[in-house]
């Protein structure tokens, strides 16, 4: 799904039994850090990792629904092998301590942050090197527990990169864009912690809300998100940050052990609308070991089997992602 700035686009091994039935219960823990490092992804009360298990249902949860789509169904956008030539899902690479920095030259400057960005010589992108689509580049560095994500970013052939927008996130801190601004993604959020990843479904526990995308939004944003991508103010399309969230009457143990903890995380932490795209696709970063077979299964749940929630209750100010536990 390709994705546009809102001034450009207006118009538009698996985890064991016993895991899970630990997870059901709420006895484990999962390792929210970056795999390879030392670095969290972001603070335990981070917006990312809140539980809306409480948080009420929206009066107009229906209607949305409808919108993105009620009979259609829910979609890994990620997994093993190739499509079109690159990996699916969306990568990351944690780049080498003291990796050197590169010029970025932004589409969008006066929302991108500036600095040099640690692109190693070869890097994951988002659909392949030859790739026309999103052509996200995810980089944390080990060292100082930072992220570097760029939009549609391109080589010069210089040694030198340009693209549409780019963010720096310190991984320790609970800041957030300002208001109004994209990051590398639609909604002006991180991407990389609301990606589904193997080794959390492995360790038994998604500690995160999702990333997800929907056909058509509003022209607004919700926090924690600071930045909308559509010139639709229709209150039935879903704002950038709208948070959906699976009933608990759908029952993880009638699908595939692979897929359970993600249905589980959909319940328990819900789904962040980042982009616009396809109806109900998350997000995730393509490895070897997922099996695509049982992802697949995903698409018997459906949109009507989601709820539209107020969010609003997490939130302790606007100008940072740290949530607050609901009641």
């Amino acid at each position: 799904m390709a994705r546009r700035m809102a001034r450009r686009r207006i118009l538009s091994a698996a985890a064991s039994g016993a895991a899970l039935l630990a997870v059901a219960a709420g006895l484990t823990a999962c390792d929210p850090k970056v795999p390879g490092t030392e670095c969290t992804m972001f603070p335990g009360n981070n917006h990312w990792h809140a539980k809306v298990v409480n948080a009420p249902v929206l009066s107009n949860s229906t209607n949305l629904v409808n919108t993105v789509g009620a009979t259609k169904g829910l979609k890994a956008d990620f997994g093993s092998g190739l499509w079109d030539g690159g990996p699916i899902g969306i990568p990351y690479v944690v780049v080498a301590p003291g990796q050197a920095k590169v010029e970025v030259d932004f589409e969008y400057d006066d929302e991108s942050d500036p600095g040099g960005y640690p692109i190693p010589a070869d890097p994951p992108i988002e659909g392949g090197a030859g790739s026309s689509g999103d052509r996200h580049i995810l980089m944390v560095e080990p060292e100082e527990c930072v992220l570097y994500e760029l939009y549609s970013a391109y080589p010069d052939g210089d040694g030198t990169w340009s693209a549409g927008s780019g963010a720096i996130w310190d991984l320790t801190s609970n800041d957030q864009r300002p208001l109004g601004w994209t990051s590398a993604d639609a909604a002006g959020l991180a991407i990389l912690p609301g990606l589904v990843r193997y080794d959390e479904v492995a360790a038994g526990r998604i500690d995160h809300a999702i990333r997800m995308t929907v056909p058509q939004s509003r022209r607004a944003y919700l926090w924690p998100a600071s930045h909308y991508a559509s010139s639709s103010t229709d209150p039935n399309r879903p704002a950038m940050g709208e948070r959906f969230r699976l009933k608990a009457s759908v029952d993880e143990a009638n699908f595939p052990e692979q897929v359970r903890p993600i249905i589980v995380a959909l319940k328990t932490h819900g789904a962040i609308i980042a982009d616009n795209g396809s109806s109900w696709y998350m997000s995730g970063v393509p490895d070897e070991r997922w099996d695509n077979d049982q992802l697949r299964t995903l698409n018997q749940i459906k949109g009507s089997d989601f709820v539209a929630i107020d969010g609003s209750g997490l939130m302790i100010s606007e100008d940072s992602g740290e949530a607050q536990p609901l009641p």
